[in-house]
């Protein structure tokens, strides 16, 4: 079973709520159905294919690249544990260190949170197409 047509059923189901028009709404399916045997979804395949193999790489740094990113925002999540007790005890030093976090979050380029939300959606389209082909658990 293709990525594509583990995705028709619910892109169809979206198609009908989104499109009211009868007639567009079935040349939409239509359309959703043609792209299942051409060049495009072979791109897109080709492309999950690399994805997948890079995760299944040997390589250490290659295979735990984007769970490694992960484990970086569970930490930036668990640190807000600890920052509620300084704002309990010191809300003064709770804002300055939250006003510092923002200040240099803040300077970091767009492009680099792109690229974070690319890893991170990339990671989850691989991992869901290793499991409707089986490769993965």
């Amino acid at each position: 079973m293709s990525l594509l047509e583990a995705l028709i059923g619910p892109l169809s189901s979206i198609i009908d709520k989104v499109i009211p028009d009868k007639a567009a709404r079935d040349k939409a399916k239509l359309e959703l159905l043609r792209l299942e045997g051409t060049q495009e979804l072979e791109i897109v395949q080709a492309r999950l294919a690399a994805i997948v193999a890079e995760a299944q790489s040997a390589d250490p740094w290659t295979s735990r690249a984007r769970p490694s990113f992960l484990y970086v925002m569970y930490v930036m999540i668990l640190f807000s544990l600890p920052m509620g007790l300084v704002a309990w005890i010191d809300p003064q030093a709770a804002r300055d260190i939250g006003g510092g976090i923002t200040a240099y979050l803040t300077g970091l380029p767009e492009p680099l949170y792109a690229l974070f939300g690319t890893g991170y959606l990339g990671y989850t389209v691989a991992r869901q197409w290793g499991k409707v082909k089986g490769v993965d658990r």
